[in-house]
């Protein structure tokens, strides 16, 4: 299979033996599975989620001698890669996660395709059934390279166990350097049994793979030229600049040149929420100045984002006065979805760093733009529209505030995991996120049953760290058997269920276009359910009952005035997981809106409130 880049990410160098990169002096006579374990602590893999099943079994039984990798039993694969997924995030480490062949590398799909969508360094490594069965329809098999080809990096069938070394060494490469993503490693079992020598480091090969991370100087001092001559511009600001860990540099631009800073939801975390440049979160449900300031740019810088269809809205009518910088080390990226003016490929720091010293140079010249007029309709909205949110009527819970009040009682430094739907917008928008690595989402893939496993990875890789997953009721049911395995490995996450006895945002569409006909989007009871919230003892499941089953401390919570006691009581359990019931209002919905398919010219501030711009600002 082709590998081509795909959008921004650090650059690596290539993996080197922890004896300073020199070949080994002995070479080791082992089975293909004990050079697997060894190619794993080589390259500095030191925790692994998995399952073990019949083909990839030789790989388990050298992998319980081994001093230097951890091995995290799950109880899905679907776990497993959204753990290792959780963990990369955290840590800016490849996150690996081990599969059976057929039915067990299937299931790592979703957060294999979860992992290619938000450009996560992932190494997946599946057994494949012995090389001569291969194609044969034998027990447990299955084409999974075929299955992945669209949703990896790169992947690689293994049939000789001389590969393993070497296909390990370019599987942590190329997933972790360029645009990262997701690589998968599919070994026979044949290979995995038959005797092998180990060596390390092994020479890589991957001709045709040259990740571009220096920037063309021209199209840097184009950039920097557009910047000063602009007079509304917008810093349009990605997951890129994460994964190439440009938050450092991207502050200085900013303050350089005093341009509102937008971050999506990949991003949060790369610019300081509470800077006084930054305008907030774009996007369908983002932030109305955000959305606005788009729209109503004359300039764009995109740094390491991808103009996906969540931030534009309905393409045509995107930003029509705006002309485009867009800079990505995945040169597929620029001119997509919408045509650059200036096209820059390379990596997010190096792209960025160099245009704070053209900017400089720019200004050392006497050109500085005057952005007065453009900070002034900037604040107006701002002040005009504050996110915010309605206390219910009946003293029951808002679920925006159970969500901002534990990121206000969090400890410093905590880590947040959200899954799908509302929670995750509320998540987004009513926790301040001041340093990177603190925001973990599904945002390309939108993938349910993520939030309890990717908090699970992240706190296995920064255990000093107090990880909340914040989920729904419905996320929360896909995947919580893995509470098992935090409990069982002292992993003491702490779950938000955010239950408002429905598939939410489903629901919120229901309303909002469906005419109030609530289909299947019910979770609490069957289909003679009314919509309404049950009573405690008619709740099915009973998550508190559920959550203790599994090992964890368990608590609900339906009243606004027990809600600061009981998320301070999760905040003070730090040996075993806590899961919080909070019982919320189901009628809550997501605001700001920008409907599907329309333009963010009809963003909604909330529901019946089109905001008001004046549009004078239009020329």
């Amino acid at each position: 299979m082709p590998m081509t880049e795909q959008a921004t990410g650090a650059h690596h160098p290539q993996p080197r033996a922890r004896n300073g990169g020199q070949p080994s002096a002995t070479v080791e006579h082992v089975t293909g599975a004990q050079s697997l374990i060894r190619s794993l602590e080589e390259v500095g893999a030191e925790t692994v989620f998995g399952i073990p099943g019949g083909a990839i079994l030789p790989a388990y039984d050298p992998m319980m001698d081994s001093t230097r990798v951890r091995h995290i039993l799950v109880r899905h694969e679907q776990g497993a890669g959204h753990a290792a997924t959780g963990y990369a995030q955290a840590t800016g480490k490849v996150g690996v996660c081990i599969a059976t062949s057929g039915p067990g590398a299937t299931n790592l799909v979703t957060p294999i395709a979860d992992a290619h969508m938000d450009s996560v360094p992932l190494v997946a490594i599946t057994g494949q059934v012995a090389s001569k069965a291969i194609g044969t329809d034998a027990f447990q098999e299955a084409d999974i390279c075929g299955i992945t080809m669209p949703i990896t990096k790169h992947n690689f069938l293994v049939t000789k166990p001389e590969d393993i070394p070497k296909t390990i060494a370019e599987a942590f490469y190329i997933a972790s350097t360029g645009r990262p993503g997701p690589v998968l490693v599919d070994i026979a079992k044949d290979a995995l049994q038959a005797k092998t020598t180990f060596s390390w480091p092994p020479q890589l090969d991957l001709p045709g793979y040259r990740p571009v991370t220096k920037p063309h100087a021209k199209q840097i001092r184009e950039a920097a030229k557009l910047i000063t001559q602009a007079k509304r511009p917008v810093l349009y600001v990605g997951g890129g600049v994460l994964k190439a860990g440009a938050t450092a540099e991207l502050k200085v631009l900013a303050e350089l040149t005093e341009a509102p800073v937008t971050t999506t939801l990949m991003a949060l975390g790369a610019f300081p929420d509470s800077h006084p440049l930054h305008v907030g979160m774009p996007g369908m449900h983002g932030a109305v100045t955000a959305v606005t300031a788009l729209q109503k740019a004359d300039l764009i810088v995109a740094l390491g984002a991808r103009f996906d269809d969540r931030v534009t809205g309905k393409l045509d009518s995107f930003a029509p006065f705006a002309k485009i910088v867009h800079a990505d080390i995945d040169p597929a990226e620029i001119g997509k979805n919408r045509t650059a003016d200036v096209p820059i490929v390379g990596d997010a720091r190096e792209v960025i760093a160099d245009l704070v010293q053209a900017v400089q140079a720019e200004y050392s010249e006497g050109n500085k733009g005057d952005y007065s007029a453009w900070w002034k309709d900037l604040s107006r909205w701002r002040d005009t529209y504050p996110l915010g949110y309605e206390q219910p009527e009946d003293g029951s819970l808002a679920p925006q505030q159970v969500i901002q009040r534990i990121g206000q009682l969090a400890p410093e430094g905590t880590i947040y995991a959200a899954g799908v739907g509302q929670h995750q917008m509320w998540a987004a928008h009513f926790i301040d996120y001041e340093k990177p690595a603190t925001w973990l989402n599904s945002g390309g893939a939108g993938t349910m049953g993520y939030a309890v496993p990717a908090a699970m990875g992240a706190k296995a890789g920064m255990p000093d760290r107090t990880v909340w997953a914040i989920d729904g009721d419905g996320c929360f049911q896909m995947t919580n058997q893995e509470l098992v395995t935090c409990a069982l490995n002292n992993i003491p996450i702490k779950v938000a269920i955010i239950n408002n006895g429905a598939l939410g945002m489903v629901r919120q569409w229901q309303t909002l276009f469906y005419n109030q006909r609530y289909s299947n989007t019910v979770l609490h009871s069957g289909p003679e359910a009314d919509g309404k919230q049950p009573s405690a003892g008619t709740r099915i499941p009973d998550f508190v009952k559920l959550s203790e089953a599994m090992g964890c401390v368990a608590m609900r919570c339906e009243r606004p005035e027990d809600l600061d006691k009981v998320i301070a009581e999760a905040n003070a359990i730090n040996d075993r997981p806590v899961v919080i019931d909070f019982i919320v209002h189901e009628d809550a919905q997501v605001w700001p809106m920008v409907a599907a398919g329309t333009s963010n010219d009809e963003v909604m501030a909330a529901r019946g409130v089109r905001p008001d711009f004046g549009d004078n600002e239009d020329d």
